[in-house]
């Protein structure tokens, strides 16, 4: 296990080294080739952060034993009077996900409109109403382009990532979450979590008094678990236990899975180890919206997992 925990250790530090080295100023770097046929999707294991993501700090990693029940116990007034650190400024900005090769371009000075085929490229096609054929053009790639220069994502290159769609699944669900009636309707608090959409919400009644916010689940091999739950357990500066890494704002709700920020992307793929992953702010707000014993109902499949 030691051994095994080295040569993870040693993994990571030459991918950060990797990624430091080509985000680095003045740094330039030939792009690979794209992967694939012409045309092809880019896959959503080889995006990469489309601007600089700031120094790297550990705790941005997901740890694998968020799946794991917690020791649960009473904090002390003390303990629960500490707020947990403020995300580093720009953390969860709107910094889309985009292939490496064109990542390094922009780092070179090239801002051209993307040529590439996002993994979203259908579905944000048919959200601005053009024709969904799922291939990446000249004129769909200045309407994204648009689109995201609009709604302040960087950069606003054209591609279709995970970052540009999530961005509209949120706009389409702001007004009615509940439109489709899928969160079932209780006199008492529920917090809905949509997989599919990647959203969470809190409802009385038929009123929504939290959200929509965005959020990320759980991945292929982690998948957030489907059903009834109840908050069991509140705890704000939770840490996971064998990476020593903050979760904070924990609210659980099955097993080690739990509501908790990241000081990180939400949008960033492939997704949690089965926690529902938050921005810092909404997951504050969402600490004072719940109280132990509240129900949660989840459903759906994330994409990809």
């Amino acid at each position: 296990m030691a051994r095994h925990r080295r040569r993870t250790a040693a993994a990571l530090v030459a991918h950060f080294a990797l990624v430091a080295a080509l985000f680095a100023p003045g740094a330039v770097a030939a792009p690979p080739p794209a992967p694939g046929a012409p045309g092809a999707p880019a896959p959503q294991h080889e995006l990469v952060p489309g601007v600089h993501p700031g120094p790297y700090q550990p705790w941005q990693l997901d740890t694998p034993d968020q799946v794991l029940a917690p020791h649960v116990y009473t904090p002390s007034a003390a303990e629960d009077a500490v707020e947990p650190p403020l995300a580093a400024e720009g953390g969860d900005a709107l910094i889309e996900y985009v292939p490496l090769s064109e990542a390094v371009a922009r780092q070179a000075g090239v801002t051209a409109c993307s040529r590439r085929t996002g993994p979203h490229q259908r579905q944000v096609e048919r959200w601005l109403r053009r024709t969904a054929d799922g291939k990446q053009s000249a004129a769909d790639c200045r309407a994204v382009r648009a689109f995201q220069s609009e709604q302040g994502i960087q950069p606003d290159s054209g591609f279709a990532g995970p970052v540009t769609w999530g961005r509209m699944r949120l706009l389409s669900a702001e007004k009615k979450p509940n439109a489709a009636g899928r969160c079932p309707v209780r006199a008492g608090r529920v917090a809905c979590v949509d997989l599919r959409r990647q959203l969470v919400w809190v409802q009385k009644g038929k009123r929504v008094v939290f959200g929509p916010v965005p959020v990320r689940t759980g991945k292929a091999g982690y998948r957030t678990r489907t059903g009834w739950f109840k908050v069991y357990w509140k705890h704000k500066n939770h840490w996971s236990t064998l990476y020593n890494t903050p979760m904070p704002y924990s609210q659980f709700f099955s097993g080690g899975q739990a509501f908790h920020a990241i000081y990180g992307s939400v949008y960033s793929p492939p997704g949690s180890h089965g926690c529902v992953n938050m921005r810092l702010a909404d997951a504050r707000t969402l600490w004072s919206r719940l109280h132990t014993g509240d129900r949660v109902y989840v459903w759906g499949r994330r994409p990809g997992s």
